[in-house]
């Protein structure tokens, strides 16, 4: 084998290993991707056959009923204008109720059913999902819960005063002198 033949097959070898790195590394990016639907999309169809996505919304007031002797749960999440029934068998996160925001993780089977292997609720008074607080604002003008703004750095609480924002200490009088 000549040297630029050699030189040849060690580019193409390289080429075809990157190729199948590049092409399996896609697969599993894929397969870990976990899309965010609310009951709307869900009522409209938009929701791809078999896979596996994130419902959220919150639970409905009445809703939540649960099976004796076991641990499968059954509730509605909405979104102020489609419900979806969710079907969960497992043990709900303390913060879970009814009235409260919430996010599933699982696949719709063909009745229409969220069957769901993990529920989360929101962790305060304060948080609700990104996701959930902006479908509820698109769908019903506004969310239930206003998010809480990201403290300011090197904020003082309290130092402004009852819910005014403090000043940066960088921040320039606000009288000028006259030269």
């Amino acid at each position: 084998m000549t040297p630029r033949r050699r030189r040849l097959a060690v580019v193409l070898g390289i080429v075809a290993g990157v190729s199948i790195a590049a092409a399996l590394a896609f697969s599993a990016f894929r397969e870990n991707v976990t899309f965010f639907f609310d009951p709307t999309q869900i009522a409209a169809g938009q929701v791809p056959a078999g896979e596996r996505f994130r419902l959220g919304g919150m639970v409905t007031q009445g809703s939540l009923h649960r099976a004796p002797g076991s641990l499968e749960v059954h509730f509605v999440v909405t979104d102020f204008s489609h419900d979806v029934p969710v079907s969960y068998t497992g043990v709900l996160p303390d913060l879970f109720r009814e009235g409260a925001g919430v996010v599933a993780h699982g696949r719709l089977r063909a009745d229409g059913t969220f069957v769901a292997d993990e529920v989360l609720a929101k962790h305060d008074e304060k948080y609700m999902p990104p996701e959930v607080a902006r479908s509820l604002k698109r769908r019903h003008g506004e969310s239930r819960e206003e998010p809480v703004a990201p403290a300011t750095v090197g904020a003082v609480e309290g130092a402004a005063g009852e819910g005014q924002p403090a000043k940066p200490a960088s921040a320039p009088p606000s009288s000028t002198t006259g030269s």
